[in-house]
């Protein structure tokens, strides 16, 4: 689990290196930005802690679900398109996929354009199972989120998309960067 003392410690601990150095010595938990991210981060690690233990009733992971839920939204999709969506490579949808495959809860079939590639589709085994584990999830979700208004959740959700955002592009100037190399 998320140990934020221990984390403090050694940040206080880098922090006493950086005062040496000449930069001023401030405690990161009285910068707002430092506390309120570390509380964001140590949500998100115990919601999705939740998640694996309610999943474990339908035998599934939560890298299992967030396949299957891409699937129920973009039925056809490539293993390719599929692996950037989830920002995970390709060897781990190639270590994934079979998992899911065995337990004939998607398949893979030809492209009708590009007999080389493959597309992936939930069977409807697949399909029974994705939503009952998307109820678990939304229930997770409904619970947690209504502890918070609903123009509290949009604030939260505007920020986070920002976030995402801003990482996304300085990723996508890190691999033109990297691309023209």
């Amino acid at each position: 689990m998320f140990n934020h003392e221990q984390n403090s410690t050694t940040m206080n601990n880098k922090q006493g290196a950086a005062k040496d150095s000449g930069v001023e010595d401030v405690p990161m938990w009285a910068n707002p930005r430092f506390r309120n991210w570390i509380a964001v981060a140590r949500a998100c690690h115990l919601v999705q802690q939740e998640l694996a233990r309610k999943l474990k009733s339908l035998d599934l992971k939560t890298p299992h679900l967030d396949i299957m839920v891409n699937l129920v939204r973009s039925p056809g999709i490539s293993q390719q398109d599929l692996a950037r969506k989830l920002f995970v490579g390709r060897s781990n949808m190639t270590m994934l996929l079979p998992q899911l495959e065995k337990r004939d809860l998607v398949e893979r079939r030809p492209d009708p354009v590009d007999r080389r590639a493959l597309r992936l589709y939930l069977t409807p085994q697949g399909e029974a199972l994705a939503k009952e584990a998307i109820a678990i999830q939304a229930g997770i979700i409904d619970d947690i989120m209504s502890l918070s208004t609903p123009e509290e959740c949009e604030m939260v959700g505007d920020c986070m998309r920002r976030i995402a955002d801003h990482l996304l592009g300085h990723s996508d100037d890190a691999d033109k960067t990297e691309n023209t190399r």
